[in-house]
């Protein structure tokens, strides 16, 4: 296993059987952001977008939270102007940067949520591809009804996609805290699990994404993202688009596994 920090120290990179680790790591501030650990966590995709040998990448908190948000109580603490270290700063050169390579990682990305996901730390977890959170968190929306701003690190893009208007609406508006247990049952997140059982379905999961393609994972994405604006005619010809790529380089493995009763390997090789 290979372990370092990134350059400013906030976030660390592990990598360990074709499984990359992202870990916020100031759990001081429940891994709350600022500029360098949004640098961080853009460097450390960075590894992973240049590591060939990254089949899955896993990004997680230290300690008891995922990501609390904006860091608004170091704003506070040193007199520094406020309105620089909102989430109103997505636009800066770190924050909305690392969520665009975090949405379109050449692979499979899950969120591993092991504590609260609230403002921006929700809108990190929901640019993952899955998510997998533990039942005592939560996750909110705190930044219309508490600070008087758009939510934002990609958070309007994607819970409606996930949850539905009315319940994006809802989230945005009373910034209530939505249980794990009710996050899986809206469809925000993939699945909710006991505590203890965290890293054995982070495991089961990761073991199933590091043996696929990851052509075809990064494909699906695309074409998931593409099917709330397409028209149905549209989302046919996409699909017919890319099985012409992913047919001819992975269907005869595919299907000879099959046929053998045992499971399919695909190389890592990405497009």
């Amino acid at each position: 296993m290979t372990e370092s920090h990134m350059p400013n120290g906030s976030v660390r990179f592990d990598l360990e059987d074709g499984v990359a680790t992202i870990t916020l790591d100031r759990p001081e501030t429940l891994n709350s952001m600022n500029d360098d650990l949004m640098q961080d966590l853009s460097s450390a995709l960075s590894e992973v977008e240049q590591n060939q040998d990254v089949r899955v990448a896993v990004i997680t908190g230290e300690g008891r939270g995922f990501c609390s948000g904006a860091d608004l109580n170091n704003a506070a603490e040193t007199g520094s102007d406020i309105t620089n270290v909102t989430p109103a700063f997505s636009d800066s050169d770190f924050f909305n940067p690392a969520l665009r390579s975090l949405h379109q990682c050449p692979v499979p990305t899950v969120a591993r949520v092991n504590g609260v996901a609230a403002g921006g730390g929700l809108g990190i977890a929901l640019a993952c591809d899955i998510q997998i959170a533990v039942r005592s968190t939560f996750f909110v929306a705190t930044f219309g009804p508490r600070l008087g701003i758009v939510p934002d690190m990609g958070s309007t893009w994607s819970l409606p996609r996930r949850a539905g208007r009315a319940r994006a609406m809802g989230m945005a508006m009373l910034g209530e805290r939505i249980s794990a247990e009710q996050a899986a049952d809206w469809g925000l997140i993939w699945k909710c699990v006991d505590d203890e059982n965290l890293d054995s379905e982070i495991q089961m999961a990761t073991e199933t994404l590091k043996r696929t393609s990851p052509d075809a994972m990064l494909r699906i994405r695309q074409s998931i993202d593409l099917a709330s604006t397409n028209t149905f005619a549209d989302q046919l010809t996409t699909e017919m688009e890319h099985q012409a790529v992913l047919i001819p380089r992975n269907m005869q493995e595919g299907a000879q596994a099959f046929l053998e009763k045992r499971d399919p390997f695909f190389d890592g090789t990405r497009s």
